[in-house]
């Protein structure tokens, strides 16, 4: 029986490497057929050539041949190494000795190191019980649970976690150290500032509201001359809503559909301080439509910082795979939405150390341009439930 194939290309003279390269000289063409290549939506495709063949078998026998070979080499060299490590055998002694010496050195140790029923009584003391019970509540995740906790057992004493204030006060620090917070530097002009995320999260009414921020110069910031642009051209509402907000505004607002007509509107746009751009809500689980917006979006260049999405509602687990499909989007930050609308925050706190990611902005209603904030560590620090305010406030001071 052959082996068949299939490979293609540009041009016939491409193709035919491509099965040189991979097939070796045992190939055999068989046809070759033009066929449409590449293309976005439809669009852009490209014509190229396809052949089809087939492998002889005198092809495998070779291969058989070469691997059979090839394992005798493995098997010399397996030889091999076992001698030189038996020539090793004084080396290890010598290394062994030293262990046992350094086992020596800790069995002289003095006795006030931590013994294992103070290690015990640690983990059953009242004030570690309740600090879980606490971190639960606020739905930080297991991860980010198991670090404080070992961070207690590690830096506190038993008279440490006798003292629920101070205990409390300390591990609302190590939250505080567990966020970062996105920092805008200086970079080419216009800033393209990108907003992507899932369905339902608000993406439109934040872009909004980041033209209040950066165009009108609400929140004290200084006022850019921008443009606003999106790509969803589905939902008729969205379209409208964002058009909308532009008249108030007085911003310019354009919609776009291609790689090519999104790269035309920011030349168009290269006077300006700052373009932002809202995207087409996609489910996390839809691979083809998020892989077709990552390739329209690569018209605003390397240069352009993307910002995910994520609503403070959306389950630990759902946003843990948000953030694993938009990965390759590459964003810089998260913005978190809809704060307002849930009494825990622990849980986007958790999430974005895992990620090692930094916020940007918090919104907390539907209002623009009101329910928009820059993020900080207090802001997200005063949201966590159960903590003494003082304990809180205390932290905030430091930060």
């Amino acid at each position: 029986m052959h082996e068949y194939f299939t490979e293609s290309g540009e041009t016939f003279q491409e193709a035919l490497e491509k099965v040189k390269m991979k097939y070796g000289p045992s190939a055999q063409i068989v046809s070759h057929r033009t066929v449409s290549l590449g293309g976005f939506l439809g669009f852009f495709q490209k014509d190229g050539v396809e052949v089809s063949g087939y492998l002889r078998h005198d092809w495998a026998a070779q291969e058989k041949a070469k691997l059979e070979e090839e394992k005798k080499k493995i098997l010399a060299n397996v030889v091999q190494k076992a001698q030189s490590e038996e020539k090793k055998l004084d080396q290890f002694k010598v290394v062994l000795d030293e262990m046992k010496a350094l086992k020596k050195q800790l069995d002289e140790l003095p006795e006030k190191m931590p013994l294992p029923e103070v290690v015990k009584a640690q983990s059953e003391h009242p004030g570690l019980e309740r600090l879980q019970s606490l971190l639960e509540d606020n739905d930080f995740s297991p991860p980010f649970i198991r670090m404080i906790l070992d961070r207690v057992k590690r830096e506190c004493s038993m008279s440490d976690l006798d003292n629920e204030a101070a205990l409390e006060q300390k591990v609302a620090g190590w939250i505080a150290e567990a966020i970062s917070i996105f920092e805008e530097g200086s970079g080419p002009t216009p800033r393209i500032f990108i907003l992507v995320g899932p369905t339902g999260v608000g993406k439109t009414t934040t872009i909004a509201k980041l033209a209040a921020v950066y165009g009108l110069g609400f929140g004290g910031q200084k006022p850019h001359k921008l443009s606003l642009i999106t790509i969803d051209n589905y939902r008729i509402g969205a379209k409208i809503q964002i058009e909308a907000y532009g008249d108030i505004m007085k911003i310019p607002v354009s919609c776009v559909e291609s790689v090519e007509s999104l790269r035309q509107r920011i030349e168009l746009d290269a006077g300006l301080d700052m373009i932002l751009i809202d995207t087409i809500g996609k489910s996390p689980k839809d691979f083809v439509k998020l892989a077709e917006m990552r390739q329209l979006l690569e018209a605003a260049g390397r240069s352009s910082e993307v910002h995910l999405a994520v609503s403070a509602t959306t389950k630990t687990k759902d946003i843990r795979d948000i953030f694993q499909q938009f990965e390759p989007f590459g964003y810089r930050s998260l913005v978190f939405t809809k704060l307002d609308e849930t009494s825990v925050v622990g849980n986007l706190i958790s999430l974005a150390w895992e990620r090692n990611k930094p916020v940007s902005f918090i919104t907390d209603g539907q209002s623009v341009p009101q329910h928009i904030q820059r993020a900080s560590t207090g802001l997200l620090l005063e949201r966590l439930v159960g903590f003494h305010p003082d304990n809180l406030k205390t932290v905030k001071k430091e930060k």
